[in-house]
Protein backbone atom coordinates (compact mmCIF):
# COMPACT_ATOMS: atom_id res chain seq x y z
CA UNK A 1 0.00 0.00 0.00
CA UNK A 2 1.22 3.48 -0.84
CA UNK A 3 1.77 6.03 1.87
CA UNK A 4 1.48 9.77 1.37
CA UNK A 5 5.23 10.33 1.16
CA UNK A 6 6.13 13.84 0.01
CA UNK A 7 9.23 14.99 -1.85
CA UNK A 8 10.22 18.53 -0.90
CA UNK A 9 10.32 19.99 -4.39
CA UNK A 10 7.77 17.76 -6.11
CA UNK A 11 4.97 19.89 -4.65
CA UNK A 12 5.50 22.43 -7.46
CA UNK A 13 3.76 20.12 -9.92
CA UNK A 14 0.28 18.84 -9.12
CA UNK A 15 -0.58 16.09 -9.69
CA UNK A 16 2.77 14.39 -9.43
CA UNK A 17 1.75 11.01 -10.85
CA UNK A 18 0.73 11.19 -14.50
CA UNK A 19 -0.94 8.05 -15.82
CA UNK A 20 -1.18 7.85 -19.61
CA UNK A 21 -3.65 5.36 -21.05
CA UNK A 22 -5.37 4.78 -24.36
CA UNK A 23 -6.06 2.21 -27.03
CA UNK A 24 -3.18 0.16 -28.46
CA UNK A 25 -1.32 2.05 -31.18
CA UNK A 26 -2.81 5.45 -30.30
CA UNK A 27 0.57 6.91 -29.27
CA UNK A 28 0.96 6.47 -25.50
CA UNK A 29 4.61 5.48 -25.79
CA UNK A 30 5.28 8.27 -28.29
CA UNK A 31 3.81 10.88 -25.92
CA UNK A 32 5.76 9.30 -23.05
CA UNK A 33 9.11 9.45 -24.92
CA UNK A 34 8.46 13.00 -26.17
CA UNK A 35 7.69 14.18 -22.63
CA UNK A 36 10.92 12.60 -21.35
CA UNK A 37 12.84 14.30 -24.17
CA UNK A 38 11.25 17.72 -23.50
CA UNK A 39 11.99 17.52 -19.77
CA UNK A 40 15.59 16.47 -20.44
CA UNK A 41 15.95 19.49 -22.75
CA UNK A 42 14.74 21.68 -19.86
CA UNK A 43 17.46 20.32 -17.59
CA UNK A 44 15.57 17.64 -15.70
CA UNK A 45 17.33 14.35 -15.04
CA UNK A 46 14.95 11.76 -16.42
CA UNK A 47 15.23 8.04 -15.91
CA UNK A 48 13.29 4.84 -15.87
CA UNK A 49 12.24 2.35 -18.49
CA UNK A 50 10.54 2.43 -21.86
CA UNK A 51 9.23 -0.36 -24.05
CA UNK A 52 9.00 -0.62 -27.80
CA UNK A 53 8.25 -3.10 -30.53
CA UNK A 54 10.74 -5.48 -32.11
CA UNK A 55 9.83 -5.77 -35.78
CA UNK A 56 11.09 -7.62 -38.80
CA UNK A 57 9.58 -5.80 -41.73
CA UNK A 58 5.89 -5.43 -41.01
CA UNK A 59 5.82 -8.35 -38.57
CA UNK A 60 5.97 -7.71 -34.82
CA UNK A 61 8.19 -10.32 -33.20
CA UNK A 62 8.20 -8.96 -29.68
CA UNK A 63 8.99 -6.06 -27.40
CA UNK A 64 12.17 -4.56 -26.01
CA UNK A 65 12.82 -2.75 -22.76
CA UNK A 66 15.21 0.23 -22.62
CA UNK A 67 16.85 2.05 -19.73
CA UNK A 68 16.14 5.74 -20.50
CA UNK A 69 19.26 6.96 -18.68
CA UNK A 70 21.85 4.53 -20.07
CA UNK A 71 20.30 3.28 -23.30
CA UNK A 72 20.80 -0.33 -22.20
CA UNK A 73 18.32 -2.63 -23.94
CA UNK A 74 16.87 -6.06 -23.34
CA UNK A 75 14.13 -8.26 -24.73
CA UNK A 76 10.89 -7.90 -22.80
CA UNK A 77 8.97 -10.54 -24.76
CA UNK A 78 9.43 -12.39 -28.04
CA UNK A 79 7.72 -15.02 -30.17
CA UNK A 80 10.93 -17.10 -30.07
CA UNK A 81 11.55 -16.70 -26.32
CA UNK A 82 11.97 -20.24 -24.99
CA UNK A 83 11.06 -19.65 -21.35
CA UNK A 84 8.92 -17.38 -19.25
CA UNK A 85 5.25 -16.67 -18.78
CA UNK A 86 3.19 -16.86 -21.97
CA UNK A 87 0.99 -13.98 -23.06
CA UNK A 88 -0.66 -14.60 -26.41
CA UNK A 89 2.03 -15.58 -28.91
CA UNK A 90 4.83 -14.11 -26.75
CA UNK A 91 6.84 -15.37 -23.81
CA UNK A 92 7.93 -12.75 -21.31
CA UNK A 93 11.66 -12.54 -20.57
CA UNK A 94 11.61 -11.86 -16.83
CA UNK A 95 15.43 -11.84 -16.65
CA UNK A 96 15.77 -8.86 -19.05
CA UNK A 97 12.71 -7.10 -17.61
CA UNK A 98 14.33 -7.21 -14.19
CA UNK A 99 17.97 -6.63 -15.21
CA UNK A 100 17.15 -3.71 -17.51
CA UNK A 101 13.69 -2.36 -16.66
CA UNK A 102 13.46 -2.85 -12.92
CA UNK A 103 17.03 -1.66 -12.41
CA UNK A 104 16.32 1.42 -14.56
CA UNK A 105 13.31 2.34 -12.43
CA UNK A 106 15.25 1.84 -9.20
CA UNK A 107 18.16 3.91 -10.52
CA UNK A 108 15.73 6.66 -11.52
CA UNK A 109 14.24 6.67 -8.02
CA UNK A 110 17.75 7.18 -6.63
CA UNK A 111 19.18 9.59 -9.22
CA UNK A 112 16.57 11.21 -11.50
CA UNK A 113 14.33 14.22 -11.03
CA UNK A 114 11.44 12.53 -12.85
CA UNK A 115 10.77 8.78 -12.98
CA UNK A 116 9.29 7.26 -16.16
CA UNK A 117 7.72 3.79 -16.50
CA UNK A 118 6.44 2.47 -19.84
CA UNK A 119 4.39 0.46 -19.24
CA UNK A 120 2.42 -1.04 -16.41
CA UNK A 121 0.81 -3.75 -18.49
CA UNK A 122 0.18 -7.49 -18.61
CA UNK A 123 3.76 -8.47 -19.55
CA UNK A 124 5.43 -6.37 -16.87
CA UNK A 125 2.94 -7.40 -14.20
CA UNK A 126 4.27 -10.99 -14.28
CA UNK A 127 7.28 -9.68 -12.30
CA UNK A 128 6.90 -9.08 -8.55
CA UNK A 129 10.18 -7.10 -8.71
CA UNK A 130 8.66 -4.79 -11.32
CA UNK A 131 5.61 -4.18 -9.15
CA UNK A 132 7.85 -3.44 -6.17
CA UNK A 133 9.97 -1.00 -8.21
CA UNK A 134 6.84 0.91 -9.29
CA UNK A 135 5.70 1.07 -5.67
CA UNK A 136 9.16 2.40 -4.71
CA UNK A 137 8.79 5.08 -7.39
CA UNK A 138 5.42 6.14 -5.97
CA UNK A 139 6.80 6.14 -2.42
CA UNK A 140 9.79 8.27 -3.49
CA UNK A 141 7.56 11.32 -3.81
CA UNK A 142 9.20 12.23 -7.12
CA UNK A 143 7.16 13.10 -10.18
CA UNK A 144 6.22 9.87 -11.94
CA UNK A 145 5.02 9.38 -15.50
CA UNK A 146 3.50 5.96 -16.21
CA UNK A 147 1.80 4.44 -19.21
CA UNK A 148 -0.98 2.06 -18.21
CA UNK A 149 -2.30 -0.64 -20.52
CA UNK A 150 -5.95 0.20 -21.16
CA UNK A 151 -7.31 -3.26 -20.35
CA UNK A 152 -4.86 -4.44 -17.67
CA UNK A 153 -6.39 -5.18 -14.30
CA UNK A 154 -4.20 -5.50 -11.24
CA UNK A 155 -4.20 -4.21 -7.67
CA UNK A 156 -1.12 -2.10 -8.50
CA UNK A 157 -3.01 -0.32 -11.29
CA UNK A 158 -6.02 0.20 -9.01
CA UNK A 159 -3.78 1.78 -6.36
CA UNK A 160 -2.08 4.01 -8.94
CA UNK A 161 -5.43 5.22 -10.27
CA UNK A 162 -6.77 5.84 -6.76
CA UNK A 163 -3.67 7.66 -5.47
CA UNK A 164 -4.60 11.23 -4.45
CA UNK A 165 -1.64 12.68 -6.37
CA UNK A 166 -2.52 10.86 -9.61
CA UNK A 167 -4.17 12.11 -12.77
CA UNK A 168 -5.30 9.71 -15.48
CA UNK A 169 -5.04 11.05 -19.03
CA UNK A 170 -6.33 9.26 -22.09
CA UNK A 171 -4.13 9.63 -25.15
CA UNK A 172 -6.29 9.98 -28.25
CA UNK A 173 -5.78 10.79 -31.90
CA UNK A 174 -7.10 14.27 -31.09
CA UNK A 175 -4.62 15.12 -28.29
CA UNK A 176 -1.53 13.00 -28.98
CA UNK A 177 0.28 15.62 -31.04
CA UNK A 178 0.09 18.29 -28.32
CA UNK A 179 -0.12 16.31 -25.06
CA UNK A 180 3.61 15.92 -24.33
CA UNK A 181 4.22 19.66 -24.76
CA UNK A 182 1.24 20.56 -22.59
CA UNK A 183 2.39 18.20 -19.84
CA UNK A 184 5.97 19.51 -20.01
CA UNK A 185 4.60 23.00 -19.35
CA UNK A 186 3.24 21.77 -16.01
CA UNK A 187 6.79 21.24 -14.77
CA UNK A 188 8.47 24.33 -13.32
CA UNK A 189 10.96 25.92 -15.70
CA UNK A 190 14.45 26.82 -14.70
CA UNK A 191 14.43 24.91 -11.46
CA UNK A 192 15.24 21.35 -10.57
CA UNK A 193 13.18 19.18 -8.30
Amino acid sequence: MFSQTKHSRSQAMRPRILLLTGLPGVGKSTVFRKLAELLAERGYRVGGMATGEIRQGSTRLGFEVTDLATGRRGVLAHVHQAQGPRLGKYRVNLADLEAVGVEAVRRAVAEADVVFVDEVGPMELFSPSFKQAVEEAVESGKPLVVTVHHRARDSLIQRLRAHPAARLLEVTTDNRSRLARELAEEFPSGEKL
